[in-house]
């Protein structure tokens, strides 16, 4: 009776013993997935915070244009689109996908 017992509490220690590394590695993989994502949000964040008036800029939509005002609140900036000065868009910060310093020679990823 004694070798049953010892036998079923061996197996149930290897039992949570792989089930401890399979958790392990299952969040070392969410971490590893995750990273990237933060990398990129860190860049935008560095991005937006050097904006600058005179800088032009990528749009999510597609669309390029030149900073022409920050507003106050620092969540909007006045845009100018293509050669017609009447083009003018308000916008959120949180729009800008790419921007370049006039005069700076563009990266590639």
């Amino acid at each position: 009776m004694s070798i049953i017992l010892s036998n079923t509490t061996g197996l149930n220690s290897q039992g949570g013993l792989i089930l401890i590394i399979y958790v392990v590695l299952i969040g070392g993989m969410f971490y590893l997935l995750s990273r990237p994502q933060k990398k990129e949000q860190k860049r935008i964040q560095a991005m937006l915070a050097e904006l600058a008036i005179g800088d032009t800029i990528l749009t999510t939509s597609g669309f390029y244009g030149v900073v022409i005002d920050i507003a106050e609140d620092a969540d909007t900036v006045i845009v100018e689109f293509g050669n017609n000065k009447n083009c003018r868009i308000p916008m959120q910060k949180s729009a800008i996908v790419q921007a370049e310093k006039p005069g700076a020679v563009s990266e590639t990823k």
